[in-house]
Parts: C-alpha cells; structure tokens; sequence
C-alpha cells in the first residue's frame, strides 16, 4: 500500500507498508513507477491516538513532480492508501478550479527574491471547498500543524505546477509575464506590484454575483397533448448579486463589466456540462434556446454537474419530475360474499392496477398519448411533467397486461406484485373492500372474536388483536405466520384461537422437543378443557392406536424430528390444522422436517417464530411457502426479486415491495413497542470487554498465524474450511486456553486466572448474586459450559444446572421448573442453541452472553428467556468481547449492520470466508490493546 505525506519542507513523500512488493520492468503505470525507485530519505509518520511516530523509509517529489504524479493516480487504485488518494483528491480539485480560470498571478518573495507564481483566486466559493477539505483530512496529515495549515501550504505549492500543465504563452512580452512562463524570479519585483497584484484579485471576489440559469416555458402556446418535440426552451442566463433575485444578462444593455462577468460564467457552466455547447443562443442576450432532448437531460443530470460548481437551475413553477407508481384495487369478487364460506389463497377477487404519475392517477387516453408520444416531457392537466419514457412503457405494459383480465386468485395478485416487469414500480397504495381490506389494508382490525369462558386467561389488547386475526385467517382459509416477538404470548394467542373455534377436528403441533412440556403446561393453565395429546417417545402410539387417539384429541404435539420420521402415518389423518411452533426450524425447505411439515395436509396453516429471518431471507420464503404454498414464486424468482437485492445491494425498493407481499400473511408486534407491553420492564443490553491474559495472547497469535500460512495458495472449499476452523478456534482461545487446548488443565494456574473473560464472570456473577438476584449464562459451546459449571460451583457454593442438547425432556422440565421457584439456583449455564428458544426464565433477570453469536437475532432469542411477560424487574443484558480480538471487530460489525435487520442480518459466518488473506490478516490480527496488565 502507497502512502503519502506532504512536508514543508521536502514536499510530497512517499512510503509504503511492505517494501517486498514486486515491481514489473518497465512498467508505466506511475505507482510501480514510484514502487521501483529507491527509497533513501526517511518521514516520520504520525501512530494514531498519540503514541508518537515512526520513522519510515521514503522518497520525495518536489511540487512540480509531484502534480504529475498526483494527478495521473487512478481515483481508486486499492494499492493507494487512503492519506495518499486525498492529496490526489485536492490536485485534482485545484485542476478543475484552474480550468475554470479561477486562479490569478501573485508575486511571492522566497529567500530575497520576487518568484511570479499562480495561486487561487480566492472567494467565498474556494473558502468553503477548503473548510470541506481541512475536514476530511486524514490525521496522518496534520503532524504538528492544524489541518488548514497544511492544506493552504499544499495549495499554494501545487497550483503552479497544476496551472503550467494547462496554460501555455507563446510570443509573450514584458518581464513579468516572462519571469511567469518561465518559472524564473523577477528582477524588478518589489512589495508595491505585490500588494497591486493581491488588490486585483481580491476585486475578483469582492460581491461577485453568483450564475443561475433559469428555464421558461416554450413563448409559444403548447396545446394540451400536443407533441413538444419541435418546440425549443429558453434558458435564461441572470446573475444573482448576494441577497438579490436574478437579473437576466442583457447582450446590447449591459454594462461592460457586467456582460464580461456573465459570459466568463457562462463558459464555466458550458464547461461543466457540455451539452450547452452546440445549442442556439438569443441574438439579444446570453440566453441558450434548448431542444426537448436537452432539456430533459439538463433537469435529469446536467443540473446535477452544474450545481457541483456552485451553478444554480431554476425550473417552471408548474415543473414535476415524477417516477411512475402502481396503485391497486381489490374487491372480493361475487362468489366469495355467501356467509362462513372459506377463501383460501385460490379463491377469487376483483383487482384493478392504476398507473401514477407524482398524484395524477392516468386514465387510459392519457397513458396511451405518454406512450405513443415517447417523450420524456409532456404537459399533463395544465403542468409540465417529466418521466422516464421507457419506465413509462414498461408501466403502460404491465397494466394494460392485467387491466382487462376479470377476477383472479389471491395466489395470482401476489405473483403479479412479485412480477420481475415490475421490479422498478413501487406500489404507492392499496385500497380493497369486503374481507380483502381486512387482509390488504394494514390499518383495517379484523372483526373482534368473543373468548368463551374455557379460556382461563385475560389477554392484553394486543393479544386479542393477535387472536382476532388468526381466526379471520382461519375463517378465510388463508395460512398465517405469527412473528411477534419471543415472549409476547404465541402459545396462549394459538391456544385461545383453538378454544374461539372449539372445531371437531384435531390441531397438529410440532415444536421443539425443549418446549414440548411447555405446551402441555399452558394448555393445562389457561384452557383445562383442550384434551392433548403429546405424540413423543419411543412408546409412542402408532396405526389404529394413534388414529383413534388423534380423533379423540383436540391438540396434538409432536416434535420436528418425529413429524419427519412419522409424515407418512401422520398425513393420512384428518387435521384441522397444522402448527409450527419456532418455525425457523424450517427455514431450509429442502431439510426433511420441512418437507414433512409441507406435507401433512391440513384446512388450515399458521407458523409460529419470533425470528422469521435468521440468517438469510430465504428462510422467510421457506416460512411463508409451508403457509401458503406458492405465494411468493419459486425459489429462484424469489432470490432473484429480493433476496439478492436485499442482502447485497440493501434495495430500498425491492423491502418494500416484499414488506406489501408479506404484510397480509405476517402480524409482527416487538416488545419495545410501548401499544404492545406498556408494563414490560427496561432492557439494558452493554457490551462488557475483557482482556487477555498472557497465555491467551500466545495462543491467539498462533492460530491467526498457521491458518494465513495455511491458506496461502488455497481456493475454493478447503480455504473456507481452514477459516472457519480458525475462527472456531479464536473462539475457544478467547473463552479459556483450556476449551482451545482440549488438555483437561485448570481452570486456575497457581491461583489466577488463566482466561480474563472467565474472570470477569465470576465479578459479574458475585455482583449479581449480592443482590439476590439470578443470572442466566449463554455459550454456543457445550465444552465451555462443561468446563465452566464445575468452577461455578466450587466458587459460589451453589448447584449451577447446564441446559444443553444432550438433556432429556423430562430432566429439562425439572430444570426449568426448580430455577423457576424462588429457593432454586441462582445460576444456570445454556447452550445458546438449546436453551435460546421456548423456555420461561423469568426468575432472572441477568443475562451474560458468554461468546459472540455472529446472528444478534439468535443472541435476542436466549435473552428472551429471561425478558418476557412475567418480568418485574429491568434485564440486564451483558455481551462479553475480548478486546483487540476478533469478538470485538465482530461486535462492531453487528451493531453497524442494522439498516434492514428486521428483514436480512446478513450470512452468518460465510462472508468472512470470502475475504482476501490481508482482509483477513487485519480482521483477526491482535490488536496492542488486547493484553491486560
């Protein structure tokens, strides 16, 4: 990497991080040429924050070399360092003000003579592009000088050189232009043509008006709907003194200093947008007769170019540059108003596409007059509109396509709003009548359902909402995703919603094997009346046995691993509905349970997840395809319309058309709405850092070390897989050396702590436990917790339970149920994946994430155990990083990576695979600060 340095005193100089870099011969490209020279002087480089500087090998260029070089550096060459790219940045910029002829002659005396050199003009205009500068300078720059000194030292050095680059004289006369040409000092300078010089141009800038260009309607009347294609457009070129309105630049009545101004301005904004060049001009003033064509690239990009050198562009009071919109009109249609009857997404509606223009809806003559004209400006109801005439086509297409095509399924209006020949048209609004508006419009309450009394709860208003809705949903026959947040109370809104509807027909529930009990637990508390059946277990019911026992049921529970081992006995039976608790878990629709849960035919479809997105938005496909199948396109169309746009580019557009497709089958409520628990106590969630003790250090740096060796001329799968193990392993090393050494050794080495992370623990836990109070400990590793529980106990005197996968359901229960009761453990140890979903913990109210999730939505799910209804006291959520390691790059990156998080989170740990070895050489590297004193 090239760095540079400007100097007072040597100019620029150049160093760069690795002097091994190979150099090709003869190579011309200007940092290989820089790269092949020998670096003999020596710069000392600021360290950030303070610490001093360090000498580096370098070379130097003097001010007119260095304009050269400046200005040939590609703007985004990666062997450029960024301190370097800025210096390139400013030449160019005093590059653009000398061919603007912003710069004058000044006489300046260096060593006892008088030097003629260029310098910028001065003005308001430069002084601001400077102020911009001096603040986006990077530290290394400024040395022992503030950022404007070494910035007005940098300019007045270099806009000599950079003008000689560009000016030339021939058959020049008088001395001091010759001394100028030439470079050479003036003999009979002297202090008084100095100070004359410095008066001329500060009268350059002194209340200097500033150019506008003003656009005016055709003089000539234009027909409504008349084609205004042979039609030209006056420009009108005024100047605005300071606090003044623009006054138009008369050719015959102007002053002549007014006249010069003018047109020396105008042959800047010719310069900067060069499609003023060959245009007509008025014989009577400055002003540019523009054709349409013109005209419509002057409002879309030259008044960009032109307001970047501080030109302004004043359009028509009654101008519009609109971008075309869809609107939508739904009604059920005919068939679908008979009472209690079942819609279903196959059932039929009435819907009609609009196209808008800003808030003009069009009607049919006025879309086909847009089209036929293929202009990008027409004048519509009295004002000049602008639009994309292709994006207009391709509008006019899409709704004529769907205009005349009678009533339709609710699957086809969702494939229509997924349609790739819409992906550019954002629905503005939708408007629907009958059940649609309930489904449609996300301001429209379904019609209220009465508990009856075997319900033995009193839900909140946000949970009668929810249950509201799900009987709409089952009424309609349509599948519905239930994704409030974990701990809002699904279990008892699905449990009411069976009591409401009280059919013949059995549910079918499949959840996790850890909250199995908690389904029998609830249904038990709050609707004593539902008859369940848990189908789990090796002496589980089979054949005639289970179907007999199924009839006889109201809910049935099962688990994911028994859906797909049993889906060919459980899909010949007759279900009212199927339920999929933590429905994540099918978020890969090729798995088996998945393919089970798609399988079991049901009347009627809801999933049940706090995190519809975990990973990738594909999962939330997955979600969506299992409640109504084929509502959102297939696969492939799927990612091509939003998950690559989405995840990749984050497309404002392609969220919010996926947010309209999916809002009708998703109620998604969050705890921190105050409308949805205004009694939930606080969260305060804070990232605790601990540092590493010697020995973790040691071992930090060898593994970074080994995998670069090893994947140095690696590709493809064997390269991810040494990463992914390496990152593994910084884990381990990062919670204790003994989980990376896998040796059985101490917790302790001679009475310390060998980890600092486990030593701040144990501060933490001690803390707690002074207040009464009990905590929760998560790890994504089942060995941490082996190693950590016994320490715990010997530490605290206290019995430390440790959820994890390998924990029967009925030891689970007990678990849950004694940290639960009041003289139960005040610690418990979980696995981040087995303990993170379904439990209530409520009896703490710590939660200490022990190691990084690279998924925050996965870390949210296991802080839920504990911040839940049934919470009296604020949560305490603590994130431990190990400081100047990979956890805490990591933790920086989640807390940035929060634009779409309701939608995408990212790709787990697989991005980091893809990642050049110096990429990730500096992501892993082990920062100054990591070790602890």
């Amino acid at each position: 990497m090239l760095h540079g340095l400007w100097t007072s005193e040597s100019g620029l100089m150049l160093w760069v991080d690795d002097s091994s870099v190979p150099v090709p011969d003869g190579s011309t490209d200007p940092v290989d040429r820089v790269l092949g020279r020998k670096f003999r002087h020596r710069v000392p480089v600021p360290v950030p924050e303070g610490a001093g500087t360090v000498s580096q090998p370098a070379t130097a260029m003097d001010p007119r070399t260095a304009a050269g070089f400046l200005l040939s550096l590609p703007p985004r060459d990666h062997r450029v360092a960024g301190d370097l790219r800025y210096l390139a940045h400013v030449t160019r910029g005093i590059d653009r003000w000398a061919r603007a002829g912003r710069v004058v002659p000044e006489l300046h005396r260096v060593e006892g003579q008088w030097w003629p050199r260029w310098r910028l003009v001065g003005g308001e205009r430069q002084r601001a592009w400077l102020t911009e500068l001096a603040v986006a300078m990077p530290p290394v720059q400024r040395r022992d000088a503030t950022a404007r000194e070494v910035l007005e030292h940098f300019t007045a050095e270099i806009t000599d050189p950079v003008v000689r680059r560009i000016v030339g004289f021939a058959d020049v006369e008088g001395p001091f232009t010759e001394a100028l040409v030439a470079g050479e000092s003036l003999e009979q300078g002297h202090a008084k043509l100095a100070a004359g010089l410095d008066a001329w141009r500060a009268s350059l800038t002194v209340d200097e008006p500033e150019l506008v260009l003003r656009l005016l309607e055709p003089e000539d009347a234009v027909v409504e709907g008349a084609d205004p294609g042979e039609t030209l457009w006056r420009l009108q070129v005024c100047l605005r003194p300071e606090g003044e309105a623009p006054e138009p630049v008369a050719l015959h009545r102007s002053e002549p200093q007014r006249l010069q101004l003018g047109v020396r301005k105008l042959a800047e904004a010719v310069a900067a947008y060069p499609r003023l060049r060959d245009v007509p001009s008025d014989p009577d003033s400055l002003d540019l007769l523009l054709p349409l064509p013109v005209v419509t690239d002057l409002v879309a990009h030259g008044a960009h170019a032109l307001k970047e050198r501080g030109i302004g562009v004043l359009l028509p009071r009654e101008w519009s540059v609109v971008t075309p919109s869809l609107r939508l009109r739904v009604a059920p249609a005919t068939a679908a108003t008979a009472e209690n009857r079942a819609v279903g997404k196959d059932q039929l509606v009435d819907f009609r596409w609009e196209l808008a223009l800003g808030n003009l809806v069009l009607t049919p003559e006025e879309l086909a007059r847009l089209v036929e004209s293929k202009s990008d400006l027409v004048r519509l109801r009295g004002q000049w509109v602008q639009a994309d005439s292709r994006a207009l086509a391709r509008a006019a297409r899409y709704v004529a396509d769907r205009h005349a095509s009678g009533d339709r399924a609710v699957v086809d209006l969702m494939k229509d709003l997924i349609a790739d020949d819409a992906r550019e048209l954002p629905v503005d609004e939708i408007t629907a009548t009958g059940w649609a508006r309930t489904l449609l419009d996300v301001h429209a309450a379904p019609e209220p359902v009465a508990l009856p009394a075997t319900v033995h709860a009193t839900l909140r208003p946000y949970q009668q909402r929810g249950v509201d809705w799900l009987a709409f949903m089952s009424r309609a026959g349509l599948g519905a995703v239930l994704a409030d947040d974990m701990g809002l109370g699904k279990t008892l809104q699905v449990l009411a919603l069976l009591a409401h509807e009280n059919h013949p027909l059995p549910t079918l529930l499949v959840s996790p094997m850890s909250v199995v009990g908690n389904w029998q637990r609830e249904a038990e508390r709050f609707v004593p009346s539902l008859r369940v059946l848990v189908h789990h277990g090796p002496d589980r019911l089979r054949g005639p046995a289970l179907a007999e026992a199924v009839a006889g049921s109201d809910l049935v529970v099962t688990t994911y691993a028994l859906l797909a081992r049993d889906v060919a006995e459980l899909k010949e039976l007759e279900w009212r509905r199927i339920v999929l608790d933590e429905a994540q878990h099918i978020k890969n629709p090729a798995t088996s349970q998945a393919r089970a849960a798609r399988a079991v035919p049901a009347q009627h479809r809801i999933a049940l997840t706090g995190t519809p997105v975990e990973n990738r938005l594909d999962e939330l496909r997955s979600i969506l395809d299992f409640a109504n199948r084929g509502i959102l396109g297939s696969a492939s169309l799927f990612r091509k319309r939003f998950a690559i746009p989405i995840e990749r580019e984050q497309d404002a557009q392609a969220v919010s058309r996926l947010r309209t497709v999916t809002a009708p089958f998703v109620l998604r409520r969050v705890k921190t709405d105050p409308d949805v628990i205004a009694d939930l106590p606080e969260k305060l969630e804070m990232t605790v850092r601990a540092n590493l003790t010697a020995e973790q250090a040691a071992l930090y740096r060898a593994v970074v070390d080994e995998m670069l060796t090893e994947i140095k001329g690696e590709s493809g799968i064997s390269r991810k897989g040494a990463v992914l193990a390496a990152l593994t392993k910084l884990k381990q090393v990062c919670n204790h050396p003994a989980h990376f050494l896998h040796d059985g050794s101490g917790v302790l080495r001679r009475g310390h702590h060998r980890s600092g992370k486990l030593g701040l623990v144990e501060d933490i836990v001690d803390s707690v436990l002074a207040e009464g109070e009990k905590v929760l400990l998560f790890t994504q590793f089942r060995e941490f917790g082996d190693l950590a529980v016994p320490y715990l106990v010997q530490r605290f005197g206290s019995d430390v339970p440790f959820l994890h996968g390998g924990v029967s359901k009925s030891r689970r229960d007990r678990m849950v149920e004694r940290f639960q009761s009041e003289e139960g453990p005040p610690i418990m140890v979980l696995s981040l994946k087995a303990g993170g979903t379904g439990l209530n913990l409520t009896a703490a109210n710590h939660v200490v994430h022990l190691d990084r999730w690279w998924n925050p939505a996965v870390e949210n799910q296991a802080t839920d155990r504990a911040f839940r209804i049934g919470q009296r006291r604020d949560v305490q959520v603590r994130k431990l990083v190990c400081v100047g390691t990979l956890e805490e790059r990591i933790d920086t990156m989640i807390a940035n990576k929060r634009e779409l998080a309701d939608l995408a989170v990212g790709t787990g740990e697989n991005w980091v695979t893809e990642m050049s070895t110096d990429e990730l050489g500096e992501l892993l590297r082990l920062g100054d600060e990591a070790v602890g004193e």
